[in-house]
């Protein structure tokens, strides 16, 4: 087989991850539509709230797949603008807005309406979506979204009343072993794509990055993303 006839596995991958992500934005927005009638049962209605939440936590691997390989291609387009940091964590919010009422989780937003940073919205709202989804399904009653400027850095935080992180994944935005052994696990891929989409923001001597904590007085994480 001459080289106009090799197949490029990687591309046929990013393609076929594309095509997947098209269809699963159309099976959500198919359970939004089925969720709406009026003779649900309040089971029924946890049970469309949890397959929305699953089919957006599969969405949000598939974005984070297809990010990362166009980053190892050095083809991952990033637009960087001003923005207002409230319309970004309103969108996350919206997003996962089923599962939330179904679920009685309070949602905190510390976010001052005329905060403005310098990001790309697509990805920094797919980074920032994809913590919030994680932090939904640990927390267990309460997730604040804050953001605030501090040190020349956009701190942009998922507050979370759940378990914590565990060891191995606090070492994530510290050292690329840690990232090896984080990415055996859903949420490891989630974190090492966070790191990865905060270091292409750069500004002078400042670049982008991530911090993972947990609470020291109470139960449950933060995570922040630091943007310059």
């Amino acid at each position: 087989m001459d080289n106009e006839e090799t197949l490029d596995f990687s591309t046929i991958l990013a393609t076929t991850v594309h095509d997947m992500k098209n269809s699963l934005f159309m099976l959500q927005q198919s359970i939004e539509i089925l969720d709406c009638a009026d003779n649900l049962t309040d089971k029924q209605h946890k049970d469309f709230a949890d397959l929305h939440y699953q089919t957006s936590r599969i969405n949000g691997t598939l974005l984070q797949l297809l990010a990362l390989y166009r980053d190892e291609q050095n083809s991952l387009p990033i637009y960087i603008e001003e923005h207002c940091v409230a319309d970004i964590l309103i969108e996350v919010i919206d997003k996962n807005e089923l599962y939330i009422n179904c679920h009685d989780v309070k949602i905190t937003f510390e976010v001052d309406d005329q905060l403005l940073g310098y990001f790309d919205r697509d990805l920094i709202t797919y980074l920032i979506c994809d913590i919030f989804v994680n932090a939904l399904r640990h927390s267990k009653k309460e997730i604040i979204l804050r953001a605030f400027f501090a040190d020349n850095y956009l701190n942009i935080q998922v507050d979370d009343d759940g378990e914590g992180y565990p060891e191995h994944m606090l070492a994530v935005s510290e050292n690329t072993q840690a990232e090896f052994n984080a990415i055996k696990g859903r949420s490891g891929l989630g974190l090492l794509f966070a790191k990865k989409i905060a270091a292409e923001h750069k500004s002078k001597q400042l670049q982008g990055h991530i911090l993972l904590e947990n609470k020291q007085q109470t139960c449950g994480s933060i995570f922040t993303l630091r943007l310059p």
